[in-house]
């Protein structure tokens, strides 16, 4: 995918899952690549790729706008994820603060255009399916709030004249994300357990669709100011999902159901009890979440304003992923898995 015009770049989040795989593509069309990283970062592999490292905190102004000095473009992609082991305020100050900071950095220094990362989640539980840009917001967690208070920040910069684009990726998946292991070990070992019906919808996006949306904002002079959903092809039942996880790490599929209400039980209980101590819970709310929510979402906007076309199919995506696990040892051994 031709990215005309983007000079060198700045990408918060690099050593994630997602902004890894964006350096990766950015570096591979001959960018030049500046990544903004924590102290104490394993930054080995941005290195290894020739990426310019500036080692600074999200949180503080003057290090986001050290970053920021000399670029065309900003992807705004870190955030704080859903840990146990951070109070309420260390998300606002990371997913709304740190926005902020990103924001004022490209304005003092005329950054031509921001991709800032937001989530599908700031929808939460859909009432419309499939469900677009234009939908109720709903967040359900201190995750999602702050996302979406994130999100509120940029948009209001860029109706102010600031330009840049803002997109809203559904559930990330690809070789290297371990977020969806748990799924597949459990599924793998004939541990998992469906809890509910099966029938909600849970829709996911490859990493490298969301890569080439995401050029695709970077490039687009039709993206300025806009709000973009990323997913995939086509959403899915969670029975479904749950089948073609099975069948990519060769086992039956599990059969049998059982109620919910027990979960969200225990859910709750041990978020009561590991919270005050900053410990993670074995089970909480979200996961729980898992087997309640539907997340079912149209890419129609992006493909009709930017071109978008993802184009793995989650077999396809699942059997991919499956096989980073078996190859990198998080599924045991690869030749017990049936083709």
């Amino acid at each position: 995918m031709a990215t005309t015009g983007l000079g060198p770049v700045l990408v918060t989040g690099a050593t994630g899952f997602t902004g890894g795989h964006l350096v990766r593509r950015l570096r591979q069309l001959g960018h030049h690549v500046r990544a903004l990283v924590r102290p104490g970062s394993d930054v080995q592999t941005l290195r290894s790729q020739g990426v310019e490292i500036v080692q600074g905190d999200l949180t503080r102004p003057d290090d986001v706008a050290s970053a920021a000095e000399g670029v065309g473009k900003i992807f705004h992609i870190a955030a704080v994820f859903r840990t146990a082991g951070h109070p309420d305020s260390y998300y606002y100050d990371v997913n709304v603060g740190g926005t902020e900071n990103v924001l004022e950095a490209a304005r003092r220094h005329g950054v031509e255009r921001v991709i800032h990362c937001s989530t599908i989640g700031v929808h939460g539980d859909v009432s419309q399916v499939p469900s677009t840009e234009e939908s109720p917001y709903n967040p359900g967690d201190i995750y999602q709030r702050t996302k979406l208070a994130g999100e509120q920040v940029a948009r209001e910069a860029f109706a102010k004249g600031l330009p840049g684009t803002i997109v809203r990726p559904s559930s990330i998946y690809g070789p290297g994300d371990l977020r969806m292991l748990k799924l597949f070990r459990t599924v793998h070992s004939r541990r998992f357990r469906m809890f509910g019906s099966g029938d909600v919808f849970f829709h996911m996006v490859y990493i490298d669709d969301l890569v080439d949306g995401m050029l695709l904002c970077a490039e687009k002079p039709e993206a300025l100011g806009q709000v973009f959903i990323l997913a995939g092809p086509r959403y899915l039942t969670l029975e479904e999902m749950v089948t073609i996880v099975a069948n990519a790490v060769g086992v039956p599929p599990p059969r049998g159901r059982l109620p919910l209400w027990p979960l969200m039980m225990a859910a709750v209980a041990c978020e009561a009890v590991c919270r005050p101590l900053r410990v993670e819970p074995p089970l909480y709310r979200r996961r729980a979440d898992f087997f309640r929510k539907n997340r079912a979402f149209s890419s129609e906007k992006a493909r009709l304003v930017l071109g978008y076309e993802p184009r793995v199919d989650p077999r396809d995506g699942i059997l991919q992923t499956a096989r980073w696990y078996f190859e990198n040892g998080f599924l045991g051994n690869l030749a017990r898995r049936a083709s």
